[in-house]
C-alpha cells in the first residue's frame, strides 16, 4: 500500500468542536478548548503519523461574521488561508444543523478542493436513526469525498474519519520526523493555556478583550520559568481579571501552571501581570506583535 501525507484544515463555524477533535485525533492536547465560540486564535498544526499515513492536521479560527473588527478580520483570513492551501479540508459542523453560517464556511472553500464532512457531536442524537436524513440532505450541498458522523467527545467513528481522510490524501513520503506531534514550541503553547484558563475563569465577553504575550520563557534544568502578561482593552477589566485581593488571578495562574506541567513533563514557575492596551485588538502593530499577522 502506498505510502500517503497531507495537510488537513479543520474548518468550520465556531464551536462545532473543531479543536476537541483535533486533540482527539492526534491523542494530544494541543489545542485549547472552552463551552464558548472562538476560543481558537492561532492555527495549531497537530501531526499524526502511522504505518501507511501522516495526517497534518490544522485547527483554524471558526470563521464568523457576527463580529467586525481588525481581530476578527485577521481570524477569519486566518482561516480562508489554511483552508485554501491544505490537501484537504475537513468541513466540520454539528449534527442535526445546517446553518446559514455552516454554508459560508463551505462557500469558501475552493470549488476544486476535496472536502470531506465532519458531522460531529453524533453522540448527541438521540434516536440515533435522525441522523440518516440529515446526512442526505447534506450530500446535496456539495460533491464531498466523503461524509462522515463522529463524536469528538466519545471517540466514535473516528477511525472511519482517518480512513476517509487517508484516501484523500497525496501520496507522498512523510513530511515530518514520526514522533513529532506538532511545528509550534512551548513558549506559544503556554501562552495558550494561559488563555484558556481566561476563558474558563471570566465572564462572557472579556476573555475576547484579553490576549496573552510571553515575555519570559527560560529553562533552568527541569524547571521553566515563563513570565506572561496578560492584556486588557479598558482600565474597568483588570481589577475584574485581578479579583479580589488577587484571588481569580492565582487561580487562573495555577491552573495554567499545572497544565504547562502536564504538557511539558517538568516543573512550572509561571509570574503572571495584567496590563492595559486601550483598543489592542484594532492596534495593526500590537496585534503583530501578539502574532496576528
Amino acid at each position: 500500500m502506498s505510502y500517503r501525507c497531507g495537510t488537513i484544515a479543520l474548518a468550520g463555524r465556531p464551536n462545532t468542536g473543531k479543536s476537541s477533535l483535533l486533540n482527539r485525533l492526534v491523542g494530544e492536547k494541543l489545542s485549547i478548548v472552552s463551552g464558548r465560540a472562538q476560543t481558537t486564535r492561532h492555527l495549531v498544526t497537530g501531526i499524526l503519523t502511522n504505518a501507511d499515513c501522516q495526517y497534518i492536521f490544522v485547527d483554524a479560527p471558526g470563521m464568523q461574521s457576527r463580529h467586525g473588527g481588525r481581530l476578527n478580520r485577521a481570524l477569519n483570513n486566518r482561516a480562508s488561508e489554511a483552508a485554501g492551501g491544505a490537501d484537504v479540508v475537513g468541513w466540520v459542523l454539528e449534527a442535526m444543523r445546517l446553518s446559514d453560517a455552516d454554508r459560508e464556511v463551505l462557500a469558501s472553500v475552493p470549488a476544486d478542493g476535496k472536502i470531506v464532512a465532519i458531522v460531529n457531536q453524533i453522540d448527541r442524537v438521540k434516536p440515533r436513526h435522525k441522523l440518516m436524513p440529515f446526512l442526505e440532505r447534506l450530500a446535496e450541498q456539495r460533491d464531498f469525498a466523503a461524509i462522515v458522523p463522529v463524536s469528538a467527545m466519545s471517540g466514535e467513528n473516528c477511525e472511519v474519519l482517518l480512513a476517509a481522510l487517508r484516501d484523500a490524501l497525496p501520496e507522498q513520503d512523510a513530511i515530518y520526523p514520526p514522533d513529532q506531534l506538532t511545528d509550534r514550541d512551548e513558549r506559544f503553547f503556554a501562552a495558550e493555556l494561559l488563555r484558556e484558563q481566561l476563558f474558563r475563569n471570566l465572564g462572557e465577553e472579556l476573555p475576547y478583550a484579553c490576549e496573552i504575550e510571553i515575555a519570559s520563557f527560560k529553562e533552568e534544568g527541569r524547571l521553566r520559568r515563563i513570565e506572561a502578561t496578560i492584556w486588557v482593552e479598558r482600565d474597568s477589566h483588570k481589577p475584574i481579571v485581578l479579583g479580589e485581593k488577587g484571588a481569580r488571578l492565582k487561580q487562573i495562574g495555577t491552573a495554567a501552571r499545572k497544565g504547562m506541567e502536564t504538557m511539558f513533563g517538568g516543573k512550572v514557575y509561571l509570574g503572571t501581570w495584567v496590563k492595559v492596551k486601550r483598543g489592542w485588538s484594532e492596534d495593526e502593530r500590537m496585534l503583530h506583535a501578539l502574532g496576528h499577522k
